[in-house]
């Protein structure tokens, strides 16, 4: 039994090394392609190798937890830019060329930093996807198995152009969702703070003029009295509540048992639940079409796609089609058995199947989605926006009003 040396990807993205005991280094990839990892790179090594090895890792985790260091990446902007760059450079010239000439012409000192390196290791003879993996935080595993797939079938340039179109379809999905946040959360948190600015220091200096008043107060104006002093007295409590709460919730959120039951309820809101489904759905059948096209096998495709879905809802759904794909059933007769996808993706899914256009039918699915998450956010917005500003006039009309009857209430009593 020999011990074989191992870096991989677990499920949540995190980089690990260790070391395994197998017959061969085939069964070592084998057994850890079962547990669900990621196989970066896998050597034969002895076991006192490894036991230095792990001895040399302690110390320096133990160094990092006090020593900060700067990790440097590429951002989604910056990978996605390098690909369009490299996916038509390639086309032109040779793949080291272009590597040479990208990192040339980039601006930022980190960036650049990153694909010399890449540059570096293809000199030395290194595949493009193999010099990749040296830097993991920048070149995701989707990525690197899809260039490594290129390579492999002779369609680099190919497989860099549809790499390339995913992640600006991405970008231009992501941009799109934050655009049609911004203005609502902003008009919210605006609202938000004219009322507690009006409730905190307004309205207490106006209605303590009526504390002589012998009369009754209308039945409003104590209302809103009462709030205003306890909202003055207490504000400081409740920033603190709403911080501690905020903490103690994304605290819970990092316990999968705890996040796969919020993003379960988020699945089953009204509204929100089938945006977000949809969403996360096209963006799954988006990239599992690419790498379908790519000559990715699906099995392999879908383990890796199933850490580009935030929701972990999905993120079960997608396990369980791994299981039953590998059991020899249809990705369709999967997705239909988990109840959460989309009845349209399911239905162009077995579409796709049965006349062998996996990979277009896919690609349609989510054209449909993403245009269906564009008509909705488009919808929502003409109707939110009006209804926050129409909810902010009515509590300041409301605060105006149980100022303005003391007064009126003042002048009938003095026959003014």
């Amino acid at each position: 039994m020999a011990y074989f040396a191992y870096h991989i990807i677990d499920q949540n993205g995190a980089e690990r090394r260790g070391k395994i005991d197998a017959a061969n280094e085939n069964v070592a990839r084998q057994r850890l392609t079962d547990m669900r990892y990621y196989v970066v790179n896998i050597s034969v090594a002895s076991a006192q190798n490894n036991n230095e090895r792990h001895h040399i890792n302690d110390k320096n985790s133990a160094a990092n937890f006090f020593t900060f260091r700067k990790i440097t990446k590429l951002n989604h902007q910056q990978l996605t830019l390098f690909t369009r760059q490299l996916a038509s450079l390639s086309q032109v010239t040779p793949l080291e060329e272009a590597m040479r000439t990208i990192s040339k012409q980039t601006e930022k000192a980190q960036v650049r930093e990153i694909l010399e390196k890449t540059h570096a290791a293809v000199v030395e003879g290194q595949r493009l996807s193999e010099a990749m993996r040296r830097s993991p935080q920048s070149f995701p595993p989707l990525y690197c198995a899809m260039i490594s797939a290129g390579e492999s079938s002779g369609a680099l340039p190919e497989i860099l152009e549809r790499l390339a179109i995913l992640m600006e379809r991405q970008a231009e999905i992501r941009g799109k969702l934050l655009a049609a946040l911004t203005y609502p959360i902003a008009l919210t948190l605006v609202a938000i703070l004219v009322v507690s600015g009006l409730m905190i220091s307004v309205v207490p200096r106006v209605v303590e003029q009526f504390d002589d008043v012998d009369q009754q107060l209308p039945l409003i104006t104590q209302i809103v009295m009462a709030i205003s002093a306890f909202l003055a007295n207490w504000w400081w409590a409740i920033a603190l509540i709403i911080l501690f709460a905020a903490f103690i919730f994304i605290i819970l959120l990092r316990r999968d048992n705890f996040r796969l039951e919020v993003d379960q309820f988020l699945l089953r809101l009204p509204l929100i639940g089938k945006l977000v489904r949809n969403l996360n759905a096209a963006r799954m059948a988006r990239t599992l079409a690419t790498m379908v096209a790519s000559r990715l096998p699906l099995l392999e495709g879908l383990k890796l796609t199933r850490n580009i879905v935030p929701n972990y809802a999905l993120r079960h759904a997608n396990d369980f089609m791994i299981e039953h794909v590998r059991g020899g059933g249809s990705l369709s007769g999967a997705m239909r058995q988990t109840a959460v996808f989309p009845p349209l993706l399911v239905y162009l899914t077995a579409s796709g199947e049965s006349a062998g256009q996996l990979d277009v039918m896919l690609a349609r699915a989510a054209d449909y989605l993403e245009r269906e998450f564009d008509n909705f956010t488009s919808a929502s917005l003409a109707l939110l926006e009006p209804l926050i500003i129409v909810v902010m006039g009515a509590i300041v009309a409301l605060i105006i009003l149980s100022i303005l009857l003391p007064i009126l209430q003042l002048q009938n009593l003095a026959g003014i």
